[in-house]
């Protein structure tokens, strides 16, 4: 897998996120709830938990996101890819794991292994960050 594919991964991996959030309140909205009921920043109880651990997967996808994208550009920029190749799948590798396990519930091991997960990402951007330097 090269880096832009795996940045094209991690980003169709978002959108599938947030399409699912979308159904949802799309849902919701036909069976009568008014369309302003989700504002921004405020916990919405009357969700479901699995739906509230989508949402909150999309926007740790988003915060990243924008980090792996300037890495990929700029090393495609740089005519730099082929630094950055063997490390960028795992990127999105990772990102996976980090999403499914915030999916998979909020206990303590699943905090555990979702923080491990983002570790090894923050990792792997400065790797790559070090290669693109070199």
């Amino acid at each position: 897998m090269s880096a832009i594919t795996a940045l094209l991964g991690f980003t169709a991996w978002t959108l599938a996120l947030v399409i699912v959030v979308f159904l949802y309140r799309g849902v919701r909205f036909l069976g009568g709830t008014p369309i302003n009921s989700w504002p921004r920043a405020v916990l919405h109880d009357d969700d479901p938990p699995f739906v509230r651990r989508v949402a909150d997967a999309h926007a740790n996808c988003l915060e990243n996101l924008p980090v792996f994208a300037v890495i990929v550009l700029v090393a495609a920029q740089m005519s730099r890819l082929d630094a950055i190749a063997a490390l960028a799948p795992w990127v999105l590798y990772a990102r996976f794991g980090q999403s499914l396990a915030h999916l998979s519930g909020v206990g303590v091991p699943h905090v555990l292994v979702r923080a491990s997960f983002w570790a090894v990402q923050l990792v792997l951007f400065a790797l790559m960050l070090v290669k693109l330097f070199a």
